[in-house]
């Protein structure tokens, strides 16, 4: 009896150290990394100390320039494709003016100069995110690049992080979504039932040295860069243009930039 009661509170032991140690996937718990680790021959990670993304909306005039995009990420990241509405998987997507930027005090008729333009939409990588306070399993977490990262299987399924998410950049899978994947990417993991997703600026192509894979496709309409770098391109865009962020007062700090 004495041995049973032993190996009970050993099991609970181990389970609550699961629990508590970090996700494998975050190499980058503390700090900023000293240097670019190397990856294969040759290549060196991308690193930063704030992950940024710029999207010149000026430059997208209808969903034909957001198509090519979206297929993109979509596509090397196993998203699934639903005809049905209800099972929608989205890492990126468009969206009219009013939608992507409810609640903005930016003009009454602001709306009328951007009728017509698709506003590119995805995670924001906030600074401050609420999906990760939310998280009970530690699915979801930030990393000192600000990436909010997903591990898949660590996630319950509870979806406390999509009621926390103010920009709705989080899907769930309601059913097996390998079935709705036309090509699978065997680099990438497939998600199962019941699991969480969003975008995650591709950190699997940082560590590889590329770039994401919406700003490769983008022809230029994207900017992508360390915002805490004075002298990169991000910075460059937003202190010549005139940029708005989604939602700015919930305090979130979001990491998407647009250029109206």
């Amino acid at each position: 009896m004495e041995t049973s009661r032993r190996r009970v509170l050993q099991l609970l032991g181990l389970s609550a150290a699961a629990l508590a140690t970090p996700p494998v996937f975050n190499a980058l718990a503390a700090g900023a990394p000293a240097a670019k680790p190397k990856i294969g021959p040759g290549t060196e990670a991308l690193t930063a100390r704030q992950w940024a993304m710029v999207i010149d909306t000026r430059k997208f005039k209808s969903e034909a320039d957001v198509k090519p995009l979206v297929e993109a990420c979509h596509s090397i990241h196993n998203v699934p494709h639903w005809d049905e509405k209800r099972w929608e998987i989205k890492w990126l997507w468009s969206t009219k003016y009013e939608s992507a930027f409810s609640g903005t005090a930016s003009g009454r008729f602001a709306s009328e100069v951007f009728e017509g333009r698709p506003f590119l939409v995805l995670c924001n990588q906030c600074e401050n995110p609420p999906c990760v306070r939310a998280c009970p399993t530690r699915a979801t977490w930030k990393r000192a690049d600000g990436i909010v990262m997903m591990d898949f299987h660590r996630c319950i399924g509870c979806r406390f992080c999509m009621a926390a998410c103010p920009f709705g950049a989080r899907s769930f899978n309601y059913r097996d979504p390998r079935p709705g994947i036309k090509q699978t990417n065997k680099l990438f993991p497939t998600r199962m039932k019941g699991v969480v997703e969003k975008c995650s600026f591709c950190a699997e192509r940082l560590a590889e040295g590329k770039m994401p894979a919406c700003v490769e496709a983008a022809g230029g309409k994207l900017a992508f860069g360390d915002l805490s770098d004075a002298g990169s391109e991000v910075r460059k865009l937003i202190r010549e243009n005139y940029t708005i962020r989604r939602k700015i007062n919930l305090g979130t700090e979001p990491a998407v930039y647009y250029i109206v």
